[in-house]
């Protein structure tokens, strides 16, 4: 059966397609927190479904690109050769240096990825932090409830991941490899209090208090530390949840002085950890992608770099290898342009992303030419890979209807490396993530 049409022939013109239903289901998300800035996460009707088979191939090539950004991580203490291949400056550097007391560097993270019937492709690795584990669980719970949503399991076998669960989980376990000794922790979720997604901190501080874990939401400039104790609010940390950004840690060295001189003390758990920076640049898949570093990787690892990991590059003015051949790294930019994708090394929510295909020849020529310019390491060049597109029945303010062809990109989490659901964004652009406007949809396993 096509689960696809089986929901779509269930919403009822009388019901679900009218602006009174569309609105109140607006006004449940923001009930549950599930907004971003001043914008509900999910405009649309229908969640996007995958297979049970879908989700063995993905687990499998995520589960195996998470494993190797950690043997990354650990090489790259004793192994110049990535620090340069990765792009990492010199205040990055020192930062990573620090001895986090475990070895995990990304208790919590994400790939990007698009899936098609007949491929899985990557195209970046969050490993630091990623937004969106407690909305995406409340969005499919808000889903799971609905009336169509009934109707539908009649006819389908259909589940959906519980995403915090297992990143307390993650969380705790790293609190243990750290050493740490009581029993629950205190955990802090620290982040900029004017960010967007901080309805999401405040979500997962209820979630980790209805499982017995005192939890705090807090900003960076609230911390203390004194005596060898981190404290927010007077209150003793024992294991922070950092959601704030290592940019930022650099760029507003003052104001995070209380969390830096915590973690290097080792006075507290700090998950992830400041070397998740290491496999978060988008250089990453460089080095995947070049035959350089193949060590890290075993013959299985190779395959599935090979089948699910685009052909990624620094830009610079060198040669390098493309295949079976060997050329001017500029060569093969500015004539494959619209097979090419520019983006900066360091970079969020698709600031700063070229796409060849719907950049001028002059565009792309000076955007190139200012890479270059940029210190080394600053830019990736990508190889463009097959996105997915589906038809999703899309909402306005006011409640209208209207079909939408839109792009979907699926993002499985990984809780210490393993499987633990997928953030799923829409666009109508060639960019989906939720800082750019795109919107966020629940994600369900038909079996």
């Amino acid at each position: 059966m096509d689960a696809i049409a089986e929901w779509t022939g269930l919403l009822r013109p009388d019901h679900e397609l009218t602006p009174v239903f569309c609105t109140s289901l607006a006004d449940a998300m923001r009930d549950r927190k599930l907004t971003f800035g001043d914008r509900v996460h999910c405009p649309v009707l229908r969640p996007f479904f995958l297979s049970a088979a879908d989700e063995v191939r993905i687990r499998e090539a995520s589960e195996r690109i998470a494993a190797i950004g950690e043997r990354l991580a650990a090489a790259a203490m004793t192994d110049r050769r990535l620090l340069t291949a990765l792009g990492v400056t010199d205040a990055e550097e020192r930062l990573i240096r620090i001895d986090p007391g475990y070895a995990r560097a990304s208790t919590a993270s994400r790939l990007d990825a698009f899936l098609l019937p007949d491929s899985l492709h990557f195209a970046e690795y969050n490993a630091e932090s990623p937004a969106g584990p407690a909305y995406t669980q409340r969005l499919c719970e808000l889903f799971d409830g609905l009336e169509i949503m009934t109707a539908f399991k009649r006819r389908m076998a259909v589940t959906h991941h519980k995403t915090i669960p297992p990143l307390l989980a993650a969380l705790l376990e790293s609190y243990r490899e750290w050493g740490g000794r009581e029993s629950p922790p205190t955990i802090a979720i620290v982040d900029w209090r004017e960010v967007p997604t901080w309805t999401e901190f405040e979500l997962l501080r209820d979630a980790f208090l209805h499982e017995g874990i005192r939890t705090t939401v807090c900003d960076p400039r609230e911390l203390t530390f004194e005596g060898g104790v981190l404290r927010a609010g007077g209150q003793r940390v024992d294991l922070v949840y950092r959601r704030v950004l290592i940019n930022d840690l650099i760029a507003r060295a003052d104001e995070c002085a209380a969390l830096l001189k915590a973690y290097e003390s080792r006075a507290v758990c700090v998950a992830n950890t400041l070397r998740c920076k290491l496999a978060h640049k988008k250089a990453f898949f460089a080095v995947l992608t070049h035959p350089a570093f193949a060590f890290l990787q075993d013959a299985a690892d190779q395959a599935i770099v090979h089948a699910h990991v685009p052909w990624t590059r620094l830009v610079a003015d060198v040669a390098t290898e493309r295949g079976a051949r060997s050329e001017g790294l500029l060569a093969v930019a500015r004539r494959d342009r619209e097979h090419l994708v520019l983006k900066p090394n360091d970079e969020y929510g698709g600031t700063g992303v070229m796409l060849g295909w719907e950049a001028s020849e002059s565009a792309w020529d000076a955007a190139l030419n200012q890479a270059l310019a940029d210190p080394p390491g600053t830019w990736v060049i990508q190889e463009r890979i097959p996105v997915r597109r589906e038809v999703f029945p899309h909402f306005d303010q006011i409640g209208r209807v209207v079909m939408r062809d839109m792009l979907v990109d699926l993002a499985p989490y990984l809780f210490r490396g393993k499987l633990g659901g997928y953030l799923t964004r829409l666009s109508t652009s060639g960019l989906a993530n939720v800082t750019s406007g795109g919107g966020q949809v629940p994600a369900f396993v038909v079996r």
